[in-house]
């Protein structure tokens, strides 16, 4: 990372900036072309590892690229600002963001309802219900993460 001073390497600081973030962009390997989409998601921290869960419909695209390759890229960032300070002539942008690697798998029917509230929890902290009649028409995959850094510039 060229400006270390912005890198965060604290585990806890990385799942506070995530909780913070509301969109998950996947980069899928398309053969040529890498495949980018933004998603919504759900985290757990599950005996040290890091899990992302999405949902989907139960066929389309996305499952055609990561039924070749499983493996995938994935960024997330929040905390945005536009800072401009006119007596330098300059501006930049306050963020947080996080980015990573992971190989994804499709859920059980079985695991489908708890992967699909940690989504819900991510989103809905008052009210998080769903209509259990949609597990059964609904993909639920998890996305393990293996590496992942951090980085952030504070607002001033």
């Amino acid at each position: 990372m060229r400006k270390s001073n912005r890198e965060i390497t604290d585990v806890n600081e990385l799942l506070e900036v995530m909780k913070h973030c509301d969109v998950c962009r996947l980069a899928l390997n398309d053969n040529e072309y890498p495949y980018i989409l933004p998603l919504n998601f759900g985290l757990e921290v599950l005996d040290g590892n890091i899990k992302l869960y999405f949902h989907s419909a139960m066929e389309g695209y996305k499952w055609e690229v990561i039924a070749r390759d499983n493996r995938a890229s994935f960024e997330m960032d929040c905390e945005h600002e536009l800072q401009y300070f006119e007596e330098q002539g300059y501006c930049t942008m306050a963020y947080e963001s996080i980015i990573g690697r992971g190989r994804i798998t499709e859920l059980k029917e079985v695991e489908k309802a708890g992967a699909l509230q940690k989504i819900m929890d991510h989103y809905h902290v008052e009210n998080s219900y769903y209509n259990p009649a949609a597990i059964s028409r609904t993909r639920v995959y998890v996305l393990t993460v293996e590496s992942m850094t951090g980085k952030r510039k504070i607002k001033k």
